[in-house]
This record gives C-alpha cells, sequence and structure tokens, in this order.
C-alpha cells in the first residue's frame, strides 16, 4: 500500500483535517473535545474512514498552549543557583500597567515554595567558582522528594558555557526519582539571559509530561487501528517555527510547540502565496476563538522574542499576533451602556447560540447568521444546521439593552470585531515599518472569508486572496511542513575580532547536534542554514543576519538593517551574541490539485438571496462548483464545507486554476 498523508489540527472549537492519498484531496471537520483531543481526532478519522495503515499523520496540537494559558501545567520544581531562587518572580519587572500605582500581583507560574536553590557557581568565562557538592545534590534531590512534583526544571547560571553541572544534577535525579520529567536550560535554550532561559526552562517542565502523556495517547489509539501490528504510527507533531518533529521527541521539546497550530496556518499560507505569486502578504487566521495574524515577505518570518499569556517564550517561534477576536467570541454590553466584543469565547461547548449546542450568548457567528452573510442550512455542507431562533434569541439580549433592533445590534458586533482585527493587522504591518498597501491580505480559518474585504477596505489594500480549503487551511499547512530543529548558542565578543576557525567549529558542533536530534526523521542529506544574532555594544535586543565568512561584509549589512529597522544607524562596534543554525529536511510530495475547467459541465447558476445591509440581491455559488477563470462581481456569497465568503460591494473576484479566490477591489 503507498503512503498516504492527513494534516490535523485541533482548534479550540474545531478540529480539522486534510486527506492527501497523493493525487486527490479530502477535508473534514468535526467539534473539538478539548477534555480530550485525540476523541475528536478519532471521530475525524471515522468519518473520513482513512485506513491508518502506511498513513503519514502531521498534527497541531493545542494541548501546550492551553495548558499554559489555564494555568493547568502539572506541579513542578525550579533549581536555580544559591540567591537565584527568585529570578522568575522578579522576570524584568516590566509593568503592563505603567500608570497604575497599586497593581493587582500576578501568582507566579511556579510558587516561592517550589524555586529551589544549590550551592554552585561558574563564571561569566565558565570557570567554576563554587564546585557541585555531592553532599549538596544529596540535600536538593530530598527536598524535591518532599515536594513530590511531576517535573524539575534546572537552570543554572552561564550553563550554556558549561552544562556539566545541569547534567550531573539531571542525571542524580533521575536515578532518585522514577518519572520524573526533567527539563536542563542547556538542553532548551543554551543562550544568554537567565530569566528568558529559566522561563523557557519552566514552561518545558511545566507543560511537557501534559504533551507526552497526550501524545502516548493518540499514539496508542492509531496503533490499535493498525492491521499490521507490527508496523507503528507515523505521527510528527507540527512545531511554533513551521517545522516538524517526530512524536517520539515532541514531549521532550514541548515549548516549541506552542504555537503548533497557527504555524501550520502560516506553512499553508507561504505555500498558496508561491502559487498564486503573490509573496507578499498580511494574513488573518479568524477560527473560532482568536484571529492569528502574520506577515510573509517569502519567506515566514521567526522570532525568538515572543510571548504567551504573559511569559516571555525565547524560543524560535513564527512571529505572530493573536487577539480574542474569532467565531465564537461573545458580545456584551458594560456598565456603561458599551457594546464589547470577546476576548471570551464561546468555545467548542457550548458554542455559538446557533450551534444549537445550548449557548445562549451572543456571537460572532451569530451576528453574521442574523446578517444572512451564513447561510442556515449550508453550514459543514448541511452537516449541521444552524438554528436562526436561537441566534435571534441570543442578540435580543444585547439589542434591547440598546434599543436596537436585532440586526443593527448584529451589524454593531461585526463592526467591533472587525476593528479588532484592522488594529492586530496594523500591529504587525505599520508599527514595525511595513506599509499594507504593498502586501495582498490572505484570509483562512472558519470565519475569515466572512470579513477579509472588510478589513482589506479599512486599511486602503486592493488585493486579497482567500486560498482554497481556507476554511482548513491550518490543517493543510501540516501537509507542506518539513522536519526541522533551530538550534542555538550564545558566543558573545566583537564581530571584527572574532576568530574564524572558533565560529565554524561551533557552527559544526551546533548542526551535528540538531542533525543527531532529528536522525529519525531524515530521509536524506539535509538543508543547513546559519545565521547570527548581532547588536551594536551596549543594547539589550539583537537583530538576525545570515552567515557570510566575511565579518567586515557582515557587519555593514547590520549597519544597513539597523538603520531600516529603526531608522539609524551608529558608528559603533557590532557585538556578536548568538549563533544560530536551521536544519530541514526533505518536504512532503504535497501537489494541490488543479481545478475543473468550464467545459466539465459542473457549472451551475447562483442562487440568489437577501442581506441585511444590501440594496441588491447577493449571489451564492457553490465553491466546490467554480471552474478556472470563472469572474464574480460583488456582491456575492461563496459556500464551501468548511467557511464562507463574501465578496462585498466593490470587490471582483477570479478564480485560479487551484481554486484559490483572487479579490480585487474596483479602484473608480
Amino acid at each position: 500500500m503507498s503512503t498516504h498523508w492527513l494534516g490535523i489540527d485541533t482548534g479550540g472549537t474545531f478540529t480539522d483535517f486534510v486527506y492527501f492519498d497523493g493525487k486527490s484531496i479530502r477535508i473534514n471537520k468535526v467539534l473539538s473535545t478539548p477534555d480530550a483531543p485525540e476523541q475528536a481526532i478519532l471521530q475525524g478519522l471515522d468519518e473520513l474512514q482513512i485506513p491508518v495503515d502506511n498513513l503519514h499523520i502531521i498534527h497541531g496540537s493545542t494541548v501546550a498552549t492551553n495548558a499554559l494559558l489555564e494555568g493547568k501545567g502539572v506541579e513542578t520544581v525550579y533549581v536555580a543557583n544559591l540567591g537565584f531562587a527568585d529570578v522568575l518572580s522578579i522576570g524584568r519587572q516590566a509593568r503592563p500597567e505603567l500608570y497604575n500605582l497599586m497593581p493587582e500581583p500576578r501568582p507566579p507560574l511556579i510558587p516561592a515554595s517550589h524555586c529551589l536553590e544549590i550551592n554552585t557557581r561558574l563564571s561569566a568565562a565558565g570557570e567554576i567558582i563554587e564546585p557541585l557538592v555531592a553532599a549538596d545534590v544529596d540535600a536538593l534531590i530530598a527536598s524535591i522528594k518532599l515536594i513530590n512534583p511531576q517535573a524539575v526544571a534546572i537552570n543554572l547560571l552561564f550553563s550554556f558555557l558549561d552544562n556539566s553541572q545541569e547534567q550531573e544534577i539531571k542525571k542524580r535525579l533521575a536515578t532518585s526519582c522514577k518519572d520524573l520529567f526533567i527539563s536542563c536550560s542547556a538542553d532548551v535554550l543554551p543562550e544568554y539571559k537567565e530569566y528568558e532561559r529559566g522561563m523557557a526552562t519552566t514552561l518545558n517542565a511545566y507543560i511537557g509530561p501534559l504533551m507526552q502523556g497526550y501524545i502516548k495517547r493518540l499514539f496508542n489509539a492509531l496503533a490499535a487501528r493498525i492491521e499490521n501490528h507490527a508496523n507503528k504510527p507515523n505521527l510528527c507533531i507540527l512545531q511554533s517555527s513551521g517545522g516538524t518533529i517526530s512524536a517520539a521527541r515532541a514531549g521532550q521539546h514541548a515549548v516549541n510547540l506552542l504555537l503548533s497550530g497557527p504555524a501550520g496556518g502560516l506553512k499553508a499560507a507561504q505555500y498558496m502565496g508561491r502559487l498564486t505569486g503573490e509573496a507578499k502578504l498580511l494574513s488573518f487566521d479568524m477560527g473560532g476563538t482568536s484571529t492569528d495574524v502574520a506577515l510573509i515577505e517569502g519567506e515566514i518570518k521567526l522570532s525568538s522574542e515572543g510571548s504567551i499569556g504573559g511569559y516571555p517564550v525565547a524560543v524560535p517561534m513564527v512571529d505572530m499576533h493573536t487577539i480574542g477576536a474569532g467565531g465564537g467570541s461573545v458580545a456584551t454590553v458594560d456598565a456603561g451602556g458599551l457594546l464589547n466584543v470577546g476576548p471570551q469565547s464561546a468555545g467548542a461547548s457550548p458554542g455559538p447560540a446557533c450551534y444549537g449546542q445550548g449557548g445562549v450568548q451572543p456571537t460572532v457567528t451569530d451576528a453574521n447568521l442574523i446578517l444572512g452573510r451564513l447561510r442556515a442550512d449550508g453550514f459543514l455542507a448541511q452537516g449541521m444546521r444552524l438554528d436562526i431562533k436561537a441566534a435571534e434569541a441570543a442578540l435580543l439580549s444585547i439589542a434591547e439593552p440598546l434599543g436596537l433592533s436585532i440586526e443593527i445590534a448584529a451589524e454593531g458586533i461585526i463592526l467591533i470585531a472587525n476593528e479588532h482585527m484592522v488594529r492586530a493587522l496594523r500591529t504587525i504591518s505599520v508599527q514595525k515599518g511595513f506599509n499594507p498597501e504593498e502586501f495582498s491580505l490572505s484570509c483562512f480559518g472558519g470565519a475569515g472569508g466572512l470579513h477579509v474585504c472588510a478589513l482589506a477596505e479599512a486599511l486602503n489594500m486592493q488585493r486579497a486572496v482567500v486560498p482554497v480549503y481556507g476554511g482548513v487551511l491550518s490543517a493543510l499547512g501540516m501537509l507542506v511542513a518539513a522536519p526541522s530543529r533551530d538550534v542555538s548558542h550564545s558566543c558573545i565578543q566583537d564581530l571584527l575580532s572574532s576568530d574564524a576557525q572558533q565560529l565554524e567549529n561551533l557552527f559544526v558542533d551546533l548542526e551535528n547536534r540538531g542533525i543527531e536530534d532529528m536522525q529519525q526523521e531524515l530521509s536524506g542529506a539535509p538543508s543547513l542554514q546559519r545565521s547570527l544574532d548581532l547588536r551594536y555594544k551596549g543594547q539589550s535586543f539583537t537583530l538576525n543576519l545570515p552567515w557570510v565568512a566575511d565579518v567586515n561584509c557582515i557587519q555593514q549589512s547590520f549597519h544597513q538593517l539597523h538603520k531600516n529597522t529603526y531608522g539609524h544607524e551608529l558608528a559603533m562596534r557590532v557585538e556578536l551574541v548568538n549563533l544560530r543554525v536551521s536544519i530541514k529536511g526533505e518536504v512532503p510530495p504535497f501537489k494541490l490539485p488543479v481545478v475543473v475547467s468550464k467545459s466539465s459541465g459542473k457549472y451551475k447558476e447562483p442562487q440568489q438571496v437577501s442581506c441585511y445591509g444590501f440594496e441588491k440581491p447577493v449571489l451564492v455559488y457553490q465553491r466546490e462548483q467554480l471552474y478556472g477563470g470563472q469572474k464574480i462581481i460583488g456582491p456575492a456569497l461563496i459556500l464551501e464545507k468548511v467557511a464562507t465568503t463574501l465578496i462585498d460591494i466593490g470587490w471582483t473576484c477570479v478564480v485560479d486554476d487551484w481554486g484559490n479566490l483572487l479579490l480585487r477591489r474596483n479602484i473608480k
């Protein structure tokens, strides 16, 4: 039997599936089961009737993210040098409310009673100041046994220069405490800045056992469905950087999975952009719970300065901004009589009122249904009929206090949700020096197509792309992701004084370490990309540049990059901070099928419906019946199994050869 592929994206409301057998694509969408995400996956497999034998599964999971955001990680102990137990609670002393003199204290991720110290110390040059004493390790282990945690995070000063002390503590702990998840900072993030390194290590320990348990349950459930029990499931997990990692290794790298699902959407957006000739994209992924926005200039931008749930996450991840505005975002009227939308969400259970699952609060999805933009009988390909009466009852709780009709209240909900998303898109474009007018807006997620024209107009953008399979695009992105590792090492020194051979040796060591970690995932020679983090001496933040074997050339490139980024350059020495290597394996053989032409006879005349806010009848098309080259003039609705797209007045849509909707704004 030939190999076939399945991409799975578990979201807050829906779990999405894209199945590719080498020639054609099948998709599915089921309600998520947050308490046991594997149950929704098994249900989706049953509905698709996919054989698990020789099935290559790439999965984007929200288990790690939800555990962190909801504070439901495992009990964890943090181990630091003597005098440094408070590093995590002190942090960078950043104040989220600058002018609040009495801010509400935030409970630390790890309580003080679980932050332990050991009397050992390295200097900034990696020399031993206080050696590790066996008696101190014994005392530490005894303290850990009294707490009886599920995980331990070890973060010693300057461990990126010499990790032997961390490794000795880990070895002794593993011998004394069976089944204890142990995370060492030199393994997770061998870079300077003890707070960021310590937080990454702690997050890895805090969510690692949960990820291991979930992956094990899913793996065993899949194994039970394989006819030949000698075979094992081929399961990979998508990382926050957009590359995959084997299920066997994923639990140990849990902190690298915090943006697992959203990264899949960006991989697919990048793939679609290359197909359509739109290399410069502003993307927004509007799902049921949240909206993720990002900027793509040919390549997906990565950041090591990300933050999730208020915690810094210094491992490489897609540079993305997330807001609480999705199809399930709840609308409320505050004490002052103002209408608010989000960040609270109805989630998968009970979901929007119109889902008929017991939800009673008005949501963005209910508002779109009331306005006629969602069709009650066309949702999920008639597999789930929307309850318009329930939506009207929910909207009434907003309309009555405001003295408005249900339709005007629904329109207000949409306008506010749109403004939230426009603000997010400006954050990742205008605030970073990019002009949105030079980009195309690419939307995906089940709700994205309903808002794409309004958002593009608000940003004065002239082009937009609604990718084929946009309602499950994050799942499709799993199928174009290659195995990868991103490894780094701090090496702080003057750039021009750097020893070329020393840097070469360090790069080779990083490459060997990354390749060894992904040995079982490589089918051929991997591609390697070296880069440097640089800064002016005395600065705290860095800029990343590709490595070339001429430090003078690199310095000039840094000056220019600093000027492009911040508007100026300085007559100062440039300092090398970190070495980075990106290692990528072979990309899966995915190829998007071409849609049929008009000559196939599938074309049918569209329906005409009335929608609130449109004077003319709105044409309704079924997306699977569209043909390559077809032109649609707004207003129009395009329905498909997993999403709906609104082509607004003043917009024209052309269907390309792969079924993507290329939207152009009509310029008068």
